[in-house]
């Protein structure tokens, strides 16, 4: 059974037909979203969390899903649309087999580590192309998308990372219902769950990389026009000295009688301009 909590007769409905153990309906509102799988009297309670259906790399789209799985009865909650859930039902309709409600929550596990899969693709193939770009000298404020891929990636591994204790205690002492063989399967897909996010921790490192070069490109982007602004403000500094000193109305301005003196003013200008110049260039070159 799977149920919207957006609709608000839904947990009413749970309360008073579902016969669920009480920890379910305390995971609901407890505010805790990380990943867990434990032992709840004869019933398994799982928190899993999952992607938006309409997923599109944002870092908003992530939902909780939560599972309440007993001998005879699977019963799923959420408030939002989501991947796993969909495929859930793609398989259901392509005719697999479930076995048991353990082989059904095994399903549901490894059908969200399959979704987290084509989402490290999809930011494997976009970090790509940001490389490329970078690499070809036509990165186009790519900074923005790399921290928002960034977050993405730290809040998927901070929600997806299943709690080892809370697997522990539930493989150590399981309900009588279910089998070694089913908890082995449920093992198991937690360790994909691991696989998953150490190859996010790689993606994480990797665009931590790119931030870095990004940064340092800004930096000498910034370093040759701060250089650039220096030199013409060193090279119209003689000019603005000489013309405010001339320009003074006053008496006794040097040169005010001479038949050449203008083109003396403008040789000292040229002059001054030309050493200034020279100093300039010169620390540039070291």
């Amino acid at each position: 059974m799977h149920f919207d909590l957006s609709h608000t007769a839904a947990e009413p409905w749970l309360r008073r037909n579902a016969d669920l153990d009480e920890t379910f309906f305390e995971a609901l509102q407890d505010g805790l979203h990380s990943t867990r799988i434990e032992r709840a009297r004869q019933s398994l309670i799982a928190v899993t969390n999952d992607v938006h259906f309409d997923f599109d790399f944002e870092p908003s789209d992530i939902a909780t899903l939560w599972i309440s799985v007993d001998r005879n009865l699977v019963v799923t909650a959420r408030r939002r649309p989501l991947r796993s859930i969909d495929e859930l039902r793609k398989a259901v309709k392509r005719g697999d087999e479930l076995g048991s409600t353990a082989e059904l929550l095994e399903h549901l596990l490894r059908a969200q580590a399959d979704v987290l899969v084509d989402i490290v693709r999809g930011v494997t193939t976009r970090i790509d192309k940001i490389e490329d770009k970078l690499l070809s000298g036509r990165l186009d404020h790519k900074r923005v998308r790399l921290g928002a891929l960034r977050r993405l990636l730290v809040r998927l591994q901070r929600l997806l990372a299943p709690e080892p204790a809370a697997l522990f205690r539930l493989l150590q002492h399981p309900p009588g219902w279910l089998i070694e063989a089913h908890a082995q399967a449920l093992r198991q897909s937690t360790e994909e769950f691991s696989a998953v996010l150490r190859d996010m921790a790689a993606l994480q490192e990797r665009i931590k990389l790119l931030q870095e070069e990004i940064a340092a490109s800004v930096n000498e982007d910034n370093g040759r026009s701060l250089f650039v602004l220096t030199i013409v403000t060193v090279l119209a500094l003689p000019i603005n000295i000489i013309a405010g000193l001339f320009g003074m109305n006053v008496g006794g301005v040097p040169l005010a009688d001479h038949p050449h003196g203008y083109w003396i003013v403008v040789a000292m200008v040229a002059s001054f301009t030309a050493i200034a110049a020279a100093i300039a260039f010169r620390n540039r070159d070291r």
